[in-house]
This record gives C-alpha cells, structure tokens and sequence, in this order.
C-alpha cells in the first residue's frame, strides 16, 4: 500500500489489520527514523453529534484533490437495509461523490467526527444523501486491530425487538426506546447476569439505548471479556447488572406445529391466537398450555410452540385461560390490540408477540 499526503509526501504503510463489518483498516506508515512528525487530525466524538450540527466533508471527489464541502449532520444513527448489523451510520446532506470515499468529516471546529464511506443515489453522483462511518465507531475497531490485530466481536447472549408503542402501551412503560429482551441462551452473559426474557434493556455503560439496532451495534463492537452494565426496567422498576461479553462460539442459541385444531381458543377474542389450542396447564394456576398449533396459522407465525405454557400477558401473571382472557380484556379496553406473552419453552422463558 503506497499513501500519498496532501503536501505531495509519499510512503509505504502496512496493513495492520482491517474488519469489513464496519469498512475499516488500520494502516501504519514507514518512514525514516529521523522524519519529521506529521500533523495530524484531533478525534472528535461522534455521539455528541445532534440532527443540524454543521460538519464538512473532505476529499478528492471525481479526482478533485483537497476539495471541501459543507452541510449539516441529517441523522445521529442510520441502519441501511443490506449493510453490516454493526453499522451504524452518520448521514449527511454535505456534498459526498465518488472519490470521497475515505476521507475526513469533520466539525466546525476541525475535529474528525466521521469517515466519509458512500452515497445513496440513482445516478452515482450527490443528491444530499451521504453517509460516514462514525468516529467513535472507528476508533472503537482502531484500538481493538491496535491491541489484538483484529476484530473478535462478543454477544450478550439475547434476542431482542423493538420497543415499539403498542409493545410499550401493552408493558405499560413510557414509550421512549429500549429493546424488548425476547429470548435469553441458557449459560450466556445475559443468564448468568440475571437478565430474563421480558426486561427492557434501556442502556449500556450509563449511555441510554434508544433501540434494538442500536444495543446490537453496541454489544457487537465489545470485544469478549469485556464488562459492561446493563440497564434495564423488569414489572416497571429499573434495575443494573454487570455482565462479561463472551465469545459468539460459546453463547449458540437453543417445538413444532401441529394441525391437530383450528378453533380459536376459549375466551379470547385476540386474533393471534387463531390456530391453537389452549388448556390449563397441569396444576393448579400454573399457566396456559399450547396443545396443538395450525401450521401456517396466525399463532404460528406469532412464534407459539406445542407445549409452550404462557406464563404471564402484558406482565400479568397467568394462572389458567381465565387470566389470558382478563389481559386481552383490559388491552382491548385501553384500545390496545397487542399482548406480550412471557411463555415457558423447555425450560427458558421467552416472549411472544401477539399483535
């Protein structure tokens, strides 16, 4: 690799490393011992950023050397359909185009906030929809190719969804983000930090989470071993534990349908539940058991199991189909049309949404 300087210097740089989820390297420049040092750019910080701030673009766009533009920051945090699910980007309306790629964007005040990477537009040149990889991002993958010489992403061990405003108003939380924990791997991070299906995680080392995109972006650029802090509201309280990041290898997720019944269930009126066949689980006050699911059938697209025992509705316990005809009730006397079923499957919890 042969790096050319805006001041005409040429040198060699090595690779030290490279991670194509998030479209970063890391080059290092050889240069003779008694070189001059060389200028370089101050690190801003990316999640300081704010929709309207003022940021430039530089680059060689279409072989334009030293060329800047200017506009303002659109969005803190983009998720394009197709990219990397540790992407997140910075989008702006400054005039990115082909040969920009790479280069600096920065803040008024000459701090790198992000690195200029691609464009959305039908004729390959700007239309005001440009997007950078954010330096905080960057900086986060520089230490770890820095330090290890590559990427090793770790995983909290969670399924997770969106927080969206039927799932809060069933929940009864504020509808201001989060992700909705939907399935906790046995023996993961998450287990062993006492996280259950059905919390809401609200945020990560004292930084809010504003959604599911969001705390997977995050978790994914942790290396394994690290400690992080999970904040999260479980029956409408708030609560922190500390959990240690560990190796995807480690953390591997863990039913079937049936066409014995077609009948919606006795006392629910919610259609979700069209295809199985519900009866109270053995013992008394123990739950609602799933006997049979329709393949094809709504409840099976909602993700019920044969045997699956509903535990609690809209995080009211559920003692037998009474109970589960009750939550459906009161969700649909507040106007509500979804239930977040916590369902006992082969000895996990885990959440079903019925909407």
């Amino acid at each position: 690799v042969r790096c050319l300087l805006s001041d005409g210097q040429a040198f060699k740089a090595k690779v030290l490393g490279s991670d194509k989820d998030t479209d970063v390297a890391l080059l290092k420049l050889e240069r003779p011992a008694d070189a001059k040092p060389l200028p370089f750019a101050q690190l801003g910080i990316s999640t300081n950023l704010v929709e309207g701030d003022f940021v430039m673009a530089m680059g060689a766009p279409f072989g334009l050397s030293r060329s800047v533009s200017i506009g303002i920051i659109s969005c803190t945090q983009r998720y394009l359909p197709g990219s990397s699910e540790y992407s997140s980007w910075l989008q702006t309306d400054a005039s990115i185009n082909p040969g920009n790629s790479g280069g600096a964007l920065v803040n008024l005040r000459g701090e790198l906030v992000g690195i200029n990477n691609m464009i959305l537009s039908g004729s390959g040149g700007n239309i005001g929809i440009g997007f950078a990889i954010p330096v905080n991002m960057a900086r986060s993958i520089m230490d770890q190719l820095i330090r290890f010489g590559s990427v090793k992403r770790g995983q909290l061990g969670v399924t997770i969804s969106p927080v969206t405003p039927d799932i809060a108003e069933a929940l009864g939380i504020a509808s201001g983000g989060g992700a909705l924990v939907t399935q906790v791997v046995k023996d993961s991070p998450a287990a062993r930090a006492g996280i259950r299906a059905g919390d809401v995680v609200t945020g990560l080392n004292g930084r809010k989470v504003k959604s599911a995109s969001e705390l997977r972006n995050a978790i994914g650029l942790l290396r394994v071993g690290e400690k992080v802090e999970v904040t999260f509201l479980r029956d409408g309280e708030s609560r922190k534990v500390t959990a240690e990041i560990a190796d995807p290898a480690n953390t591997q997720t863990a039913g079937t349908t049936s066409d014995d019944d077609k009948n919606l269930p006795e006392g629910s009126q919610h259609r979700g539940f069209e295809g199985a066949l519900l009866e109270d689980s053995p013992g008394t006050g123990s739950g609602v058991m799933v006997r049979a699911v329709s393949q094809g059938s709504p409840a099976a697209n909602a993700g019920l199991r044969v045997n699956d025992v509903i535990i609690a509705a809209n995080g009211n316990r559920i003692g037998n189909r009474a109970d589960l005809s009750a939550a459906w009730r009161a969700a649909a006397a507040r106007g509500g049309n979804t239930l977040v079923l916590q369902v006992r499957r082969s000895g996990e919890l885990t959440i079903v949404l019925l909407r």
